[in-house]
């Protein structure tokens, strides 16, 4: 009888599981389709290059503040954060390749250090990760006080290939999505980071320093804030200290949105990247309906709540507990 009722319940449970997962890329779905009937133009290899392209430093903005939300911690710093590679790829990179490899990877290393003092003397993320924020906004205004400066050139060429089949922002997505989900759900560090978010105390007992663990996730973080800033400069050719101003609530919003959740050890790697990806085509579709950039913020962010409505429906009627 208790293998019967255990059965019963896990049913539904799955059922809501697959639901979550789904809602991601139903979203997408429908964006898609209302971005093509309103421009039909747009359902080419050209036009989805030029709606999705952005998404792509996007994606592991989102892939970065996902690392975080696995452990329970949130990341008020990542925007700034590629602000900051995105100034030191446009300043140093062209002219000092060895400096600007070497500034990088400090800064990898300054992630690392915050989330070691985070364990250490448990604090919190929130806190710390704020005023992060202002010491890689400070570092950018000094490396490039205005907007300037000047991609290289390989990568520029980089960011402008045109690939073979499908558009560099689809190949861009399933190659983040793969890595992010073999990074999370197939790997024995994926497997501490889930644990550490969702059930620390088990992972302290089981004898893995927790400090290491931590300061771990938060590099693997910084380099994809590394990825994301590099490629943003890239796309732009150029950039300023407030380059990715808005990429801090766009991950969090992103990440969220593919089913992440603030309980720790609860994310979703390829629904992330599906969530960038509709975050970014949402800004895209605003535009063709001629709203305001001011209001575009708003009306992403009611997409959001929308997504999140739904997902609270199916835990209500779909039987969850």
């Amino acid at each position: 009888m208790t293998g019967i009722a255990l059965t019963n319940h896990r049913g539904p449970a799955r059922r809501v599981a697959m639901l979550h997962a789904l809602l991601p890329a139903v979203a997408l779905a429908l964006l898609l389709a209302a971005v093509f009937l309103k421009q039909p133009r747009a359902m080419s290899y050209f036009g989805i290059n030029l709606l999705l392209n952005l998404a792509i430093p996007v994606m592991f903005a989102t892939l970065a503040q996902m690392m975080i939300l696995a452990v329970s911690d949130l990341d008020l710093s990542i925007g700034p954060f590629v602000s900051l590679v995105a100034c030191i790829g446009a300043t140093l990179m062209p002219e000092q390749p060895v400096l600007a490899v070497l500034a990088l990877v400090a800064a990898v290393g300054v992630y690392a250090l915050a989330g070691a003092v985070i364990q250490a003397r448990q604090l919190p993320s929130i806190v710390v990760t704020l005023g992060l924020s202002f010491v890689w906004l400070g570092c950018a205004v000094l490396l490039l006080p205005t907007p300037g400066g000047t991609a290289p050139e390989w990568l520029r060429a980089a960011m402008s290939w045109r690939t073979p089949l499908l558009p560099m922002p689809i190949w861009m997505a399933i190659a983040t999505a793969i890595v992010g989900h073999l990074l999370i759900t197939r790997s024995a560090f994926g497997t501490l980071v889930r644990g550490l978010g969702g059930n620390p105390g088990a992972i302290a007992r089981a004898g893995w320093n927790m400090v290491r663990v931590r300061a771990g996730v938060y590099a693997i973080a910084g380099v994809f804030g590394v990825c994301s800033g590099l490629m943003l400069v890239g796309q732009a050719t150029s950039a300023d200290a407030n380059i990715a101003s808005r990429y801090t609530l766009v991950a969090i919003a992103a990440a969220i949105l593919g089913g992440a959740e603030f309980a720790g050890g609860k994310v979703a790697p390829v629904g992330a990247v599906i969530g960038a990806l509709t975050v970014t085509l949402a800004a895209s579709f605003l535009t063709f309906l001629n709203i305001a950039p001011d209001w575009q913020v708003g009306m992403q962010g009611l997409i959001l709540v929308a997504v999140l409505a739904l997902r609270a429906a199916i835990d209500l009627f779909g039987g969850k507990r």
